[in-house]
């Protein structure tokens, strides 16, 4: 972690709820999910929030994560080195955001490097693993290992095809949304300017 002292007033507040929107449940269940997807040679953190951060922060085992969800010799990151040196870390999780906005998951989902790297936002890198092995599950190409049940699946896109015929019958409707034209009549307007009657 950075070496930064306590936080106080706005930025505790802020902070703690960050904080509590980390789930120790799902931890459990990311763990169980990239031990299975990378092979069983990894060990597992103990539980906590500091552990999970402190297993993941080099960014080997992320790097491994996203190569695994490709067949053999197309892996996205050719070279996982194993290194102490703190921006050869941050680069590895760089890659690893890189390839999973590659593989799929929007960018809304995808955290910040510093969210890992520093702890700040230990629930982002959650929702970040949570895209990435429910996009998994729903490309269905093999790759994916462990427990189906532990993602859901995306939804898939509906296409749908019109003739030309009902294309050109829609263009006549007026939708509700903008009103309805029913029973509209100029009866009782009068012409502009003129001054109302009052009797």
């Amino acid at each position: 972690m950075a070496n930064r002292g306590p936080s106080y007033g706005l930025s505790k507040e802020v902070q703690e709820k960050i904080d509590q929107k980390y789930n120790p449940d799902l931890e459990q269940r990311l763990v169980d999910w990239i031990v299975a997807q990378c092979g069983g040679n990894l060990e597992k953190p103990q539980s906590g929030k500091q552990n999970f951060q402190q297993w993941l922060m080099d960014g080997t085992i992320l790097c491994r994560l996203i190569n695994s969800l490709y067949p053999r010799g197309k892996e996205p990151i050719k070279k996982i080195a194993e290194t102490q040196m703190a921006f050869k870390q941050m680069e590895k999780i760089s890659q690893f955001l890189q390839a999973a906005e590659a593989y799929g998951v929007t960018t809304t989902d995808i955290f910040q490097t510093v969210d890992l790297w520093e702890g700040k936002d230990m629930a982002a890198v959650q929702r970040t693993l949570m895209a990435l092995g429910s996009l998994a599950v729903t490309k269905d190409d093999g790759q994916y290992k462990g427990d189906r049940d532990w993602f859901h699946r995306k939804a898939q896109g509906y296409r749908r095809e019109f003739t030309e015929e009902q294309l050109r019958q829609g263009q006549n409707l007026i939708g509700l949304q903008m009103g309805s034209n029913r029973g509209a009549s100029q009866a009782g307007m009068t012409g502009y300017g003129m001054h109302r009657q009052i009797m």
